[in-house]
């Protein structure tokens, strides 16, 4: 059952191009870490990129040296993250309330939309809900092992605290950390705190997530400043940031996210209950409400962000149905097979739908075109946008220079992709020089060997004079400078030619 579950995930996972921007800018990402052979520094457009740690950008660069580069490669790393979080479940569901139990729980999460479509989107939350999960089971069954915590679940723990941190920062041992002290406070087994394998536990924290902000602080100083104040602390406590939501936001996701798993969600009966299943249950509900909680503060709020309780929400549901069927044995046994294959179902749909959206914002058209057409020394401008997929269907090699009033841009542009552009290249001046002004067109229409990309949406008399149309695509325009040079005609094509058929 679980093998099935996770390959309808990648066969979804192949239906539909990137979805932009999010998906464009985190393959891209993991593409040029491999192309460029930095893997230190993850890098957009050639210009650093410090909004989270690499450990997303590094798996998707292995997955694309094995697989080549292809949507599905790519998101072949959350796949395997949600099929670890899924295994997770099934196995601490068995150990709490036995085999049917287990199977019911994994399959409530397996046919949710929180699995099959959370785990084929390309970004970090399928990444560090994984990690998150898998350190509060694992620290919480060391804790349950009696007055000793058990040594070996412990490091497991600390190992995925690690990993968590690795793929989106602080959230990765804040959270396990929050469930847990209020579990244990809650559960009166907070002594058990100073038990724990520190030493050694630290020593395994520190070995996996320390060395890279290490090194790259050395490189870019600036960088941890960055990334933990601008874009943890500062958008946690900040009004300007996007995605502005309600404080019900989160109620609304649970329900969409486990649908209709979530309507089976209640509060058992604690009399019936030993005292293990009592700290079994307590730890699911401080689970679920701890995080949603936390993540309910900030105003920017993004459906991702509750991932991390979808396990303990599917066992929630997975035991709240056991109840409501014992009380109803004349419903039939074909009801939760239906359900799941409903639940399947409604995935395929919301791929196939999103999937047409994401086409009337990609590049695929142009960029199949700008592929076989361009030599590998070709410069490619955008002007008044940034296309986040181009360089990964393309296969380019070199970064784009993308036109814009940049120092009008530093003093209006709110949270917007100029400005992760814009502050990126202040890490790194020379890889900066791609952010170019309006003049630097008029010097490129005069040489060969130059493509411009407009967004189709532009009037036909704001485009720059003196570029011949090549194709106008459903999204972008591609146009290129007048002449060519003998030497590129020779030498045309991009390594994303050679997929242009797939």
């Amino acid at each position: 059952m679980l093998a099935v579950l996770w390959g309808a995930l990648l066969l979804l996972a192949s239906w539909r191009p990137l979805a932009l921007p999010d998906e464009g800018r985190y393959s891209e990402i993991g593409r040029w870490m491999l192309v460029s052979g930095d893997w230190l520094t993850p890098r957009l457009n050639g210009i650093p990129f410090f909004h989270k740690p690499p450990l997303l950008y590094w798996l998707e660069a292995v997955s694309i040296s094995i697989f080549g580069v292809h949507a599905w490669a790519v998101r072949l790393v959350p796949a395997l993250h949600a099929g670890l979080m899924l295994i997770c479940l099934y196995l601490a569901s068995r150990h709490i309330g036995g085999e049917r139990l287990a199977r019911r729980a994994a399959l409530m999460l397996g046919c949710s939309l929180s699995f099959l479509i959370g785990g084929q989107y390309i970004n970090h939350d399928m990444l560090v809900a994984c990690w998150i999960g898998v350190a509060i089971w694992s620290f919480a069954a060391s804790f349950m092992q009696g007055e000793r915590p058990d040594v070996r679940l412990a490091l497991i723990g600390f190992a995925a605290c690690a990993l968590g941190v690795l793929t989106k920062g602080l959230i990765g041992i804040a959270l396990p950390g929050l469930v847990l002290l209020l579990w244990l406070i809650w559960t009166r087994q907070l002594r058990k705190i100073i038990r724990l394998p520190w030493l050694r536990g630290l020593a395994l924290f520190s070995l996996l997530a320390l060395p890279w902000f290490v090194l790259v602080h050395q490189q870019f100083p600036s960088m941890l400043n960055y990334m933990f104040g601008t874009h943890q602390f500062s958008r946690f406590t900040g009004t300007s940031f996007n995605n502005a939501r309600a404080w019900w936001f989160y109620l609304f996701c649970l329900v969409l996210l486990l649908f209709p798993w979530t309507f089976f969600v209640r509060p058992t009966p604690y009399a019936a209950l030993d005292t293990r299943q009592k700290a079994w249950l307590s730890l699911l509900w401080i689970w679920v409400i701890a995080i949603v909680g936390f993540f309910s503060i900030p105003h920017s709020k993004l459906i991702g962000y509750v991932l991390p309780v979808m396990p303990a929400l599917a066992l929630l549901a997975a035991i709240g149905y056991g109840e409501w069927l014992d009380q109803r044995p004349q419903v039939s046994r074909w009801l939760l097979p239906t359900l799941a294959l409903l639940t399947v179902l409604i995935a395929m749909a919301t791929t196939l739908l999103g999937g047409r959206f994401s086409l009337t914002q990609a590049t695929v058209d142009v960029a199949q075109t700008l592929a076989c057409e361009a030599s590998p020394d070709d410069t490619v401008y955008a002007l008044d946008g940034y296309p986040y997929d181009l360089p990964f269907y393309t296969g380019a090699k070199k970064p784009m220079r993308v036109i814009q009033d940049w120092t009008q841009l530093r003093r209006s542009a709110g949270d917007s992709w100029q400005r992760e552009l814009y502050e990126g290249a202040d890490f790194d001046a020379r890889a900066g020089r791609v952010l170019q002004g309006l003049d630097a067109l008029t010097a490129a229409q005069q040489h060969p060997g130059n493509w411009l990309l407009l967004p189709s949406t532009m009037a036909q008399q704001q485009r720059p004079a003196g570029w011949t149309l090549v194709q106008e695509g459903v999204s972008w325009t591609l146009l290129r400078s007048p002449s060519e040079s003998p030497e590129a005609a020779q030498h045309k094509g991009l390594a994303g030619c050679k997929h242009q058929g797939q």
